[in-house]
């Protein structure tokens, strides 16, 4: 039972997509703005409750 473990290729068995850099930066980008929009929706909606309160 003193034998190596089993052989894995350390290669993918398809190449690399070109486009896989450009898609995440697409993606990190959308949620930056996504994030930016939520920070903006709750200040307005923090100044509209304190409006309404005051």
């Amino acid at each position: 039972m003193n034998r190596p473990p089993p052989y894995f290729p350390q290669n993918q068995l398809s190449p690399p997509d070109e486009n896989r850099y450009k898609k995440f930066k697409f993606v990190v980008a959308g949620l930056i703005i996504a994030a930016i929009a939520l920070l903006v929706g709750i200040g307005v909606g923090v100044y509209y409750l304190i409006r309404w309160i005051f």
